[in-house]
């Protein structure tokens, strides 16, 4: 045997002796650690560029009466011309914002802010919410014929829709506004306000 095999077989046999009982010796050659965050990791998020269309649509939606260019809505929101003139050219092709051309031209808001959802907003710029595979209307998911729990996502994902569809623009403006009552199971869900 040569002599680096025998290093390493010895290596082995003594990671071998801090297995659990029952495991054979040299079976298991990586450590396994569990995966530990040191914050708690978000099970929904939207993108940082649907946040951001968001900013714009508040933006637009508290000037309703100018239309405004991407260069003054960047300069107002603090969001980088580049980003702001690609998110209002997809928020244009959803029909949320509305665009004109020539030197008066700008973008505003196609609807009333509360006329414009949530869930427009991230059906515009992210794609339909589907939490699983299953819950996509185009989904195509290989275990469906055999799944027992499928039924009860596509629940949570309508429930999570309706929540998105219930929260306007205008809710999302108004910072101060009433907090919007959902209910899970059927019962209320409170959501409480943080700050002032």
């Amino acid at each position: 045997v040569r002599p680096w095999r025998r290093r390493i077989t010895k290596k082995i046999n003594q990671l071998g002796r801090n297995m659990p009982q029952g495991w054979p010796p040299g079976l298991n050659r990586t450590k396994i650690v569990p995966f530990q965050p040191k914050t708690p990791l978000p099970v929904l998020r939207i993108s940082k560029l649907t946040d951001y269309g968001t900013v714009l649509l508040g933006h637009l939606a508290t000037n309703q009466a100018t239309v405004c260019s991407a260069a003054d809505v960047a300069e107002a929101t603090g969001i980088a011309p580049p980003t702001v003139s690609k998110l209002l050219k997809s928020l244009a092709r959803a029909g949320l914002v509305t665009s004109t051309r020539g030197t008066n031209g700008g973008y505003r808001l196609a609807r009333g802010p509360h006329e414009i959802t949530a869930a427009d907003v991230i059906d515009a710029l992210e794609g339909p919410v589907s939490i699983t595979e299953c819950s996509a209307s185009d989904g195509d998911c290989e275990h469906e014929g055999v799944c027992s729990v499928g039924g009860a996502w596509q629940r949570i994902n309508v429930a999570i829709r309706k929540a998105l569809q219930d929260v306007t623009l205008n809710d999302l403006v108004c910072a101060n506004g009433s907090v919007p009552t959902f209910r899970f199971a059927g019962l209320p869900i409170t959501v409480e306000k943080h700050g002032n």
